[in-house]
C-alpha cells in the first residue's frame, strides 16, 4: 500500500497526474488549497478506479507551518513518489509587481518545495523505487521577459533538483530526483499569473499542451532514468535529458 503524493492536485497538471497515476493502480495522496475540488477528484478516481486508495489533504502551502504539518500528517502512509507540482506564476515588470503576491509565490514555489523535498529525501532516500519529481518550467531554463521573478523561482527548482540528483547518485541512494519543465500548458496558470477571471488559450497562445498531455510526459519522465523532462520552447517536442546545469563535485 504505497502512495504517490501530488501537490497542487485540484486542477491542471496535478489533477491529470492524479488520474494518470491512479490509472496505473497507484494509491494517491492529493494536496491542494481547495478541498471541494479535491473531493470531486477523489470521487472521479473512485468511479473509474475503485481499487485505488485516495487520500486528500487540504493545505495552503504558502504558510510555512502548514508545510511541516502536511508532512507530519502523512507519517502513517508509506510513500513511493512525491511530486511537488504546487506553484504559480506572475507576469509583471520587477518595478511594478505586486510584492504581496510575489512573497506568496516565493513561499510556494521555493520554500514549500524545498522543505517537502528535504523531508522526503531524509526519510526515503534509501528506499528502493522512490522518486522525487519537482515541476519546474521552460522558464526554469530560459529567462522570459516580464516574468523574471517567476523564472527565477523556477531556475531555483531546476538547479535544486538537478543538484539533488547528483548528490543522491554520489551517495549511492536508491531515490531518483527529477525535473519536469513544461512550456505553455492549458491550465489555470495564465489566469492567476495575469490576475484574470478567465483566460482562453485557443486563439491567444500560439502553441501549448493540454494538462493531460503534460501528465503523459510526466509519466514518461517517471518511467525513464533521465533527470530532466523538458518541452522545447520552439518545437514543443518533449525531450528526456540528463542534467543540464554544470555541476562540480566538492572535494573538500
Amino acid at each position: 500500500m504505497k502512495y504517490t503524493v501530488i501537490t497542487g492536485a485540484s486542477s491542471g497538471i496535478g489533477y491529470e497526474a492524479a488520474l494518470a497515476f491512479a490509472a496505473r493502480g497507484k494509491n494517491v495522496v492529493l494536496v491542494a488549497r481547495r478541498k471541494d475540488q479535491l473531493d470531486e477528484l477523489k470521487s472521479e478516481i473512485a468511479r473509474i478506479h475503485p481499487d485505488v486508495d485516495v487520500v486528500i489533504r487540504a493545505a495552503d502551502l504558502s504558510v510555512s507551518e502548514n508545510v511541516y504539518k502536511l508532512y507530519e500528517n502523512l507519517q502513517e502512509f508509506p510513500l513511493e513518489t512525491w511530486i511537488n507540482n504546487a506553484g504559480f506564476g506572475n507576469f509583471a515588470s520587477v518595478g511594478t509587481q505586486d510584492l504581496n503576491k510575489i512573497e506568496t509565490m516565493l513561499h510556494v514555489n521555493i520554500e514549500a518545495l524545498t522543505v517537502l523535498s528535504s523531508l522526503f529525501v531524509r526519510d526515503y532516500s534509501n528506499v528502493e523505487g522512490t522518486q522525487l519529481i519537482n515541476v519546474s518550467s521552460g522558464g526554469g531554463y530560459t529567462i522570459v521577459g516580464n516574468a523574471i521573478t517567476y523564472c527565477a523561482t523556477k531556475f531555483y527548482v531546476s538547479a535544486f533538483t538537478e543538484g539533488l540528483s547528483h548528490e543522491l547518485k554520489s551517495q549511492g541512494a536508491h531515490m531518483q530526483a527529477k525535473v519536469l519543465a513544461p512550456a505553455a500548458t492549458e491550465t489555470e496558470f495564465a489566469k492567476r499569473a495575469f490576475d484574470l477571471k478567465e483566460f482562453e488559450y485557443h486563439g491567444t497562445v500560439p502553441k501549448f499542451h493540454t494538462a493531460q498531455e503534460m501528465a503523459g510526459f510526466l509519466l514518461d519522465l517517471y518511467d525513464s532514468d533521465k533527470v530532466v523532462g523538458i518541452v522545447d520552447g520552439m518545437t514543443y517536442e518533449f525531450e528526456l535529458r540528463d542534467a543540464i546545469f554544470p555541476y562540480v563535485e566538492r572535494t573538500r
